[in-house]
């Protein structure tokens, strides 16, 4: 007959051998997942990066502000835009990282054009 404490320990190390599984099927789900709404989180990262673009490119080179203060005029959310600028084309690139890039060029008497978009 086994004591109470081997039997805590048996408890013990079941509920050890369980956790390798249980975050496998996390891991699984959280792929499966993001592979379903794939088209959403491309073409809301498309659009993140596009608006951030313009909206820098027209923030700096229109409005004259540095572009660290640009990122003020960024909507809640867009924490994970990062923002590039070229002076010499007069252009900004904003990126979602790993997913997205979009380029925004000030042109005399146009003002900021976007680069067309492409996925």
């Amino acid at each position: 007959m086994a004591t109470a404490k081997q039997q805590r320990r048996k408890r013990s190390s079941r509920r050890t051998a369980r956790w390798p599984g249980i975050l496998l099927l996390a891991a699984v789900l959280a792929a499966g997942l993001a592979w379903y709404l794939r088209e959403t989180l491309m073409d809301q990262a498309v659009a993140g990066a596009a608006f951030g673009a313009r909206m820098s490119c027209s923030c700096r080179y229109i409005g004259g502000r540095d572009l660290n203060d640009c990122r003020k005029d960024f909507v809640p959310g867009m924490g994970m835009i990062r923002l590039r600028e070229d002076r010499d084309a007069q252009s900004i690139t904003a990126s979602f990282p790993l997913l997205a890039s979009q380029t925004a060029t000030y042109r005399q008497g146009q003002g900021c054009l976007l680069e067309p978009w492409t996925r």
